[in-house]
């Protein structure tokens, strides 16, 4: 195929569908992205409407394709955020809103699912011991199922985001093993012993596919050209190759709604709260995603009525080198590597002179701390500790934010050029999927590249060391507090 032609990539994200249209060659040709909103009708509960991720792939399309060849497209791809799931009928129509991954509501039943499975079985199916959370599709079936009995029995399937645009999108249901980690072993399929503890949950899962087959074909949006779509994967993964991850050694930092940190290996280790992959190519990838990333910067700047993007700009005026305000971002409890869902966030060590600068770096040091308490736990995994990590996404786009992250983790960040990384990776595996590229490992790094080094800054080392020890330990302190039940009536 000529260098020139496209491939489309989407990132059904957290809060908005973002695309990229790009060459073979790795140049950026034009981007699209549009925010939709989550709702939180109560406690712990957190939804979107499916409809939104649809209308942003076919209005993204057109958007790209204005005042452009419609024919130089040669593939769609599609990565999206995981562990949210929707519950369709048999026409794919979604019977309710989607349950996002920060939804808490199955926790109780996630954790009565998590009892029944030694850690002898998880150790076999995951290769680590890998809690079962309130994120888990299953959880979710049995939350669904009890609550809703009239809908679950017109349940055809239960879909992630990108799996649910494929089905309207080809026709086709399909999803693939790598997004559906929870409940796929290390050989690629489904765990029927897990997947049996859930009465009616092995017919309402779809068949699965490899993320570079290809599930159909797609109109593109209004014009008549119609173009293969491949399965596609998870955000992470997607975020992996978009931010040059094609071997072992490499390690990836991705900020978006959540923090989402991963290293790639050549040999099994693991470690609790970290999700081991299959293997993959090769590839042994260790990962987690927190709870809340740039989610604790949205929260806060309504909070206080500034725009998002001010936040940083405002932490850019409080003493980097002062006594620290410390905030816990456990907005909606925490995944990796505690998987959590009762802890909740809080600020620690305010005095009278504590005013807006101090709480935003606390807000963007906080996250950052998150970040670190899972890379520890990753390093464990993965058995070494990388001197730098491929670096994106819409949270690497402040240099203050980028900076505080790397000496709060004492490793180099590389930021790409591009920052919305999942794009990039769904179209490096749209273009491996038809054929422009034999391999991942090949196509990655023709169409990837870094543009800014943050190195730590040694000065700060004791810091953030100080202020680590003392996160971890707030943890344990205020965990009764988030274990208050007042009677939650979806509980």
């Amino acid at each position: 195929m000529r260098d020139d032609a496209y491939v489309i990539g989407f990132d059904i994200g957290s809060t908005a569908v973002k695309a990229g249209l790009f060459t073979l060659g790795g140049a950026v040709v034009d981007h699209w992205s549009r925010n939709y909103p989550t709702e939180r009708p109560g406690p712990g509960i957190v939804e979107q409407d499916p409809q939104h991720w649809l209308d942003g792939v076919r209005d993204a399309i057109d958007g790209l394709l204005v005042g452009r060849d419609p024919d130089r497209v040669v593939a769609v791809g599609l990565c999206s955020q995981v562990n949210t799931d929707v519950f369709v009928d048999a026409a794919g129509e979604p019977l309710a809103p989607a349950i996002v991954w920060q939804d808490v509501r199955a926790a109780r039943e996630a954790e009565a699912l998590d009892r029944t499975i030694s850690a002898e079985d998880k150790k076999a199916w995951w290769g680590a011991e890998m809690p079962i959370g309130a994120s888990h599709a299953l959880p979710k079936m049995m939350w669904f199922q009890k609550h809703h009995p009239d809908l679950w029995e017109k349940t055809r399937y239960v879909l992630s985001p990108k799996d649910y645009c494929l089905l309207r999108l080809t026709g086709k249901a399909v999803a693939d093993p790598i997004a559906s980690f929870g409940h796929v072993g290390l050989d690629l399929t489904y765990i029927d012993p897990l997947i049996a503890r859930v009465e009616g949950a092995a017919e309402r899962l779809p068949p699965l596919g490899f993320f570079t087959d290809i599930a159909g074909e797609m109109r593109l949006g209004s014009h008549a050209r119609r173009a293969p779509v491949i399965v596609g994967t998870m955000d992470a993964w997607g975020n992996l190759f978009g931010c040059g991850v094609f071997r072992a050694g490499q390690g990836m930092y991705v900020s978006g709604t959540s923090e989402i940190l991963a290293l790639a290996g050549s040999k099994r280790v693991g470690a609790p709260g970290i999700v081991t992959f299959a293997t993959v190519d090769d590839l042994v990838v260790n990962a987690g995603p927190t709870q809340s990333g740039a989610d604790s910067l949205r929260w806060w700047s309504r909070t206080v009525g500034i725009e998002p993007g001010d936040v940083a700009e405002l932490a850019g005026k409080a003493d980097r080198d002062g006594r620290p305000i410390l905030f816990l971002p456990h907005l909606e409890g925490e995944r990796a590597p505690l998987w959590d869902a009762d802890i909740r966030g809080s600020f620690i060590g305010l005095d009278s002179r504590t005013s807006g600068p101090e709480f935003a770096l606390a807000v963007l040091e906080g996250v950052a701390l998150s970040a670190r308490q899972l890379f520890n736990a990753l390093t464990e995994a993965a058995g070494y500790r990388p001197d730098w990590l491929l670096y994106g996404g819409g949270g690497a786009r402040s240099d203050l934010w980028s900076q505080i992250r790397a000496d709060c983790l004492g490793v180099a960040l590389h930021r790409f050029s591009y920052n919305d990384v999942g794009c990039l990776g769904a179209g490096i595996m749209a273009a491996v999927g038809v054929g422009a590229f034999p391999t991942i490992a090949e196509a990655v790094p023709a169409m990837t590249s870094v543009q800014t080094i943050f190195e730590p800054d040694p000065k700060r080392a004791r810091r953030y060391d100080r202020m680590f020890e003392a996160y971890t330990k707030a943890i344990d302190a205020l965990k009764p507090i988030g274990i208050i039940d007042m009677g939650d009536p979806l509980r």
